[in-house]
């Protein structure tokens, strides 16, 4: 009998595979097909380990199979690639079990005639495991380098060569170990009903650790249990939120009293950060695009016992049904997300080059039409969770050359202004910061602009 936690994963894979889901969503999906804890969180390890290493997977299966992975199967080389991350990077499991359930899950697949293939390749790999075909770290040659950084370590070559034209070789490499390491569960506590030092006490009285996170003031780590298994998760005392983005609340600095506009505001994290600094004083019109990610953002909102939000359907592309009366308006806009390969690695296999063209003319018009419901004297923050300066200083300067009435304002990060570059953006980077690599800039919008 196939373990039910490679079943799901596996299942898990095809729905990415297939584009009919990305991670998240494909988890939450199979996770309510599992009653077992354990089994949902080794089904979430061996998803998501495998499309970490699904790079350096597949250059192995391409060399023991002596094909090109394209003319396997997709359901084989899903198989492949999941029972490679188990014989590779996870010891508990028996090599004898994956290969096996491996087999039976070609025949499951409808595919049995790959079953002598998958037994014969993975056997190799466990065989092998300390000696694998894999390019040495070799520096001094960009070619070798863009060998290792793709096939060693995984990551697309296009974007491990924008990396290493960048930064150079050792930052680069840096960050492509980043992205393959698991991410730690970060929490921000809610002001508007605890503080960080005593929320980190009543989750070490349940059995939770934590630490305080590096450079956001409400951040806490989870070193050693889980948070979401307890009663405390249901209180409204925290929300699980990456520090990179919780930065992003930080800068964007909303004042008590204030009006602000969350123009995308789904989950909510953000929005419900602004309620605390703002002491829930003011006005914070929460909007998204869609009718679900409203229903997660009302959620989201009312858990945190946030009642200065008013949550809204709008589009923040088109014309805003405001009037131009916001002191602030967030723009945490829809990007392509490569910024946080570390915690959604599918990303790296679903997005290309040639898409940055359309995603940031999306994120133009979005602050176009933001721009339009700022008063004079308020201000723009835009934000991206992306990498790529396409994304980001190229979108900002795109949007102040086609509106002269706004001027870039430096970001203020007290206590750790390295992360506020020379141009006043924040800029976060994993090889540096041990952070996803996040974006924002401040947009101030004149007071006699007519």
């Amino acid at each position: 009998m196939i373990a039910p936690a490679r079943l799901a994963a596996f299942n898990v894979l095809r729905a990415v595979g297939t584009r009919r889901a990305d991670l998240p969503s494909a988890l939450a999906a199979a996770r309510s097909g599992l009653h077992d804890e354990r089994d949902r969180a080794l089904t979430a390890e061996i998803a998501a380990g495998t499309l970490r290493w699904q790079g350096t997977f597949d250059h192995v299966i391409a060399e023991y199979a002596r094909r090109p992975v394209e003319r396997l199967d997709p359901e084989v080389l899903d198989i492949l690639r999941l029972t490679m991350f188990q014989l590779l990077h996870l010891d508990r499991v028996p090599a004898s079990a994956a290969v096996n359930d491996a087999v039976d899950l070609v025949r499951k697949a409808g595919k049995r005639s790959a079953a002598p293939l998958v037994n014969a390749v993975l056997r190799r790999v466990s065989r092998d495991r300390g000696r694998l075909p894999l390019p040495p770290r070799e520096s001094g040659s960009p070619a070798a380098e863009l060998d290792y950084l793709t096939q060693t370590l995984s990551h697309p070559r296009w974007l491990a060569a924008r990396w290493l034209e960048r930064y150079g070789f050792d930052a680069a490499e840096a960050w492509c170990r980043f992205d393959n390491e698991p991410a730690p569960l970060t929490l921000r506590a809610n002001r508007l009903r605890t503080t960080r030092t005593d929320l980190q006490k009543v989750l070490a009285e349940a059995g939770v650790e934590t630490r305080p996170t590096a450079f956001a003031p409400d951040g806490l780590v989870v070193q050693t249990g889980n948070p979401l298994l307890t009663g405390l998760a249901h209180e409204g005392l925290f929300v699980v939120q990456d520090e990179a983005s919780q930065l992003v609340g930080v800068v964007a600095s909303a004042a008590p009293g204030s009006r602000v506009l969350d123009a995308c505001a789904a989950p909510g994290g953000k929005t419900t950060a602004m309620a605390g600094d703002m002491g829930d004083r003011g006005l914070i019109v929460a909007a998204d695009i869609r009718a679900r990610r409203v229903r997660l953002l009302a959620g989201t909102v009312r858990a945190a016992g946030a009642a200065c939000v008013k949550v809204v359907q709008a589009n923040a592309a088109e014309r805003l049904p405001f009037r131009d009366v916001f002191d602030l308006v967030l723009v945490d806009a829809p990007c392509s997300g490569l910024g946080t390969l570390r915690r959604d690695p599918d990303i790296k296999w679903r997005r290309s080059e040639d898409e940055f063209e359309a995603i940031s003319a999306l994120q133009v018009r979005i602050l176009t039409q933001s721009a339009a419901v700022v008063r004079h004297g308020g201000r723009i923050v835009y934000a991206t969770c992306s990498s790529e300066p396409d994304e980001n200083e190229a979108v900002v300067q795109r949007f102040l050359e086609a509106a002269p009435g706004f001027r870039a304002e430096p970001l203020a990060l007290p206590g750790a202004s390295h992360l506020v570059n020379e141009g006043g953006h924040l800029r976060t980077y994993p090889f540096r910061d041990g952070l996803e690599a996040f974006f924002a800039a401040s947009l101030v919008k004149a007071r006699d602009v007519r």
